[in-house]
């Protein structure tokens, strides 16, 4: 009896982890070319206590955890439609003026969510800032849910980082 119940539980721990294994690691890659100095650019999108001051699904934003641009630091956003996503700063490089953060928890289809924002020069007075992220669709079963595959996951993903990038360059110019 304890032998079966043992081999039922590794066929379901094996079968669930396959199940996951159907969920492959996403991938969405938004640049975009803004006419402003490297520095007024970075100025803008350095303040993880302040997303809303350039993304205009964000109401409000509030540091939970942590000093603000510190890794370890978590903000809370508030989307216009008062759902939240919690994130967590994992690397922050000023000079680099780069940074990168982790989704916790949120109303995103996503799950496994790492993504980064940076900003280069890319002449005098041009700048080019690139959002990057890599994630899995947030239901990871083999059939997900309507809504929950890997194209809307990358839908949304893709509108996010559009619509934030086209309000940056249009407050910063």
């Amino acid at each position: 009896m304890k032998y079966s119940l043992l081999v039922s539980a590794l066929l379901l721990s094996t079968t669930f982890n396959a199940f996951a294994d159907n969920a492959k690691t996403l991938t969405v890659k938004e640049e975009i070319v803004i006419n402003a100095p490297v520095e007024k650019v970075w100025e803008k999108v350095s303040h993880f206590n302040d997303l809303g001051a350039w993304h205009p699904a964000v109401k409000k934003t509030e540091i939970i955890k942590g000093e603000n641009n510190k890794v370890g630091a978590e903000r809370l956003l508030t989307l216009q439609d008062d759902g939240t996503i919690k994130e967590k700063l994992l690397s922050y490089n000023s000079k680099g003026k780069t940074f990168k953060y982790t989704i916790i928890e949120g109303v995103l289809p996503v799950s496994n969510y790492v993504s980064s924002v940076t900003v280069k020069a890319t002449g005098d007075n041009t700048s080019t800032v690139i959002w990057k992220g890599d994630f899995k669709r947030k239901d990871l079963s083999a059939t997900p849910a309507e809504g929950q595959d890997d194209a809307n996951a990358v839908k949304v993903i893709t509108s996010v980082y559009q619509g934030g990038l086209e309000n940056l360059k249009k407050i910063t110019e």
